[in-house]
């Protein structure tokens, strides 16, 4: 026989976000993006569904201190057209991170995210600082003390099943002597022993009626003796 597990359909209610801390001194800009927009999509956790926003929060610091290869800071553009004749403008990777050092990061991230409403809300949740000062911490240590309470939950639960598999055979199997001390064994004891002694008082009766025969036997001549 074939059996078939049904997965398990994410819920809102079983998504519980969490706040992560990047340092983005020294990253390479695409492998930070990378490594950003897999955390705000929540590809990392085992409850994904595209239909969600199952990502966490993410805070960036040091973002205007990013690295990039070859020569990518004169090289790489950034256009914004108005939509008027002439009114495209171009920008070089060195001017951006000068004037707008977050956006370079974050122009980087949103094209990696879905392009929906869904994707939109995922990108609301990047926290951009180009220093390493942010206002986050209070949310950063309660992240960090529900990560320390889950895995202590999860340390002790095996041990739980340790214990238990230890005193299980003393609990659900009673001793000898337990079930000797209990009412209803005492009372089937007893009937069983009356039971034992009728049984041999019964196989018994013929020799002491032989025994009695006897002795009345014995007797009668004596008796006879004094009458004469």
């Amino acid at each position: 026989m074939v059996t078939h597990t049904k997965p398990k359909h994410t819920k809102l209610s079983d998504i519980k976000p969490e706040w992560l801390l990047i340092d983005a001194e020294g990253k390479t800009l695409g492998r930070l993006a990378s490594e950003i927009a897999v955390l705000l999509m929540g590809k990392h956790r085992p409850i994904y569904v595209p239909n969600l926003n199952t990502g966490d929060f993410v805070v960036v610091i040091n973002a205007n201190k990013i690295k990039v290869t070859g020569k990518k800071l004169e090289q790489k553009r950034y256009f914004n057209y108005s939509g008027y004749h002439g009114g495209i403008r171009e920008r070089s990777l060195e001017d951006m991170l000068e004037r707008w050092p977050t956006e370079a990061v974050k122009h980087a991230v949103k094209g990696m995210l879905p392009k929906n409403t869904p994707g939109r809300q995922m990108l609301s949740r990047l926290k951009l600082y180009s220093g390493s000062e942010h206002p986050h911490e209070a949310q950063l240590n309660a992240g960090a003390k529900l990560a320390r309470a889950a895995k202590a939950t999860v340390q002790a639960e095996p041990k739980k099943i340790r214990t238990e598999k230890k005193t299980s055979p003393k609990t659900t199997v009673p001793s000898s002597k337990d079930a000797a001390s209990g009412p209803e064994v005492a009372t089937v004891k007893t009937a069983a022993s009356e039971k034992t002694k009728t049984a041999r008082k019964s196989k018994a009766s013929p020799k002491s009626k032989k025994s009695a025969k006897t002795k009345q036997t014995k007797k009668a001549p004596s008796a006879k003796t004094e009458n004469d």
